[in-house]
């Protein structure tokens, strides 16, 4: 794996010997990595590479076979539940698919955290609810419903409420997926925007190389279970693993011979049919 730099800060997230399995099938295998206070770490990877359940595991969502994953100094595969709780309130989740209640406005949906996980008065909710719209650059679209919204807009609404009970962990997931280029450059925009105002730790999981050439202040690739490479964007780029290079110039598999084989076969034998 490549080393990372010489210095390192403060370790908000430490993976250490991470493995899980689905079924019979190992998912991820002897995964050590760090993630450091205030930075941007990007987590690269194709198709069933296993960021997804790499994700699944630092939210406590699946309890992994070995291995331990300690945040702000939890163990959150051995804690309590109340211990679990508690680190799970300084996470903030951006999934996928923005996941909105449709029934709740924008406003609704912000605010909905703050209502079931707090004490807190509803005028002093509506004006947390109200900077958060602010800093994504929807506090005049608070009263609209997830339908009114376009893609990104629904992306920087699923921010708001990730940030709802200011997190010290942001979590992105494929934040740019669905979304035109000039709309996903503006969510990377706001990415690093976030990093700069409220000085969070962000994980972005994603599969966008531009994006995480742009954003991030560590970049990591996970293969095959393991990550073959972890570094800043100048490390990164100077790797020579074979599957890093393959990934960062766009390389496609070469398909199984008796694929192409198989292929070349029907695609003729369909051509000698139809004359």
């Amino acid at each position: 794996m490549t080393p990372v730099s010489a210095t390192t800060p403060e370790a908000v997230i430490s993976i250490a010997g991470l493995s899980a399995s689905y079924a019979n099938r190992r998912v991820l295998r002897g995964v050590d990595v760090e993630m450091y206070r205030g930075e941007i770490f990007v987590l690269l990877g194709g198709s069933g590479s296993g960021k997804t359940t790499l994700l699944k595991q630092l939210l406590a969502l699946a309890r992994p076979d070995e291995g331990t994953i300690v945040v702000n100094g939890t163990d959150i595969t051995s804690c309590s539940a109340s211990e679990l709780a508690a680190v799970r309130r300084r996470i903030g989740v951006a999934f996928q698919g923005s996941a909105l209640f449709n029934s709740l406005t924008i406003a609704e949906n912000v605010a909905l955290p703050l209502h079931e996980l707090t004490q807190l008065a509803d005028p002093i909710i509506a004006l947390m609810v109200w900077m958060k719209l602010k800093a994504v650059g929807l506090a005049n679209e608070s009263d609209f419903f997830p339908h009114q919204l376009s893609g990104g807009m629904k992306k920087r609404a699923a921010i708001a409420r990730a940030m709802a009970l200011d997190p010290d962990i942001l979590v992105f997931d494929e934040p740019s997926a669905g979304l035109d280029p000039i709309v996903a450059a503006g969510l990377d925009e706001l990415i690093l925007f976030l990093k700069r105002g409220f000085g969070m730790t962000i994980l972005v999981v994603t599969h966008a190389m531009e994006s995480a050439l742009r954003i991030g202040d560590r970049i990591a690739l996970l293969h095959d279970g393991g990550l073959i490479a972890v570094g800043t964007r100048d490390e990164f780029l100077a790797t020579d693993h074979p599957r890093v290079r393959q990934f960062l110039e766009r390389k496609p598999d070469p398909l199984p011979r008796d694929t192409a084989d198989g292929f070349a076969a029907a695609f003729l034998r369909r051509i000698h049919h139809e004359h």
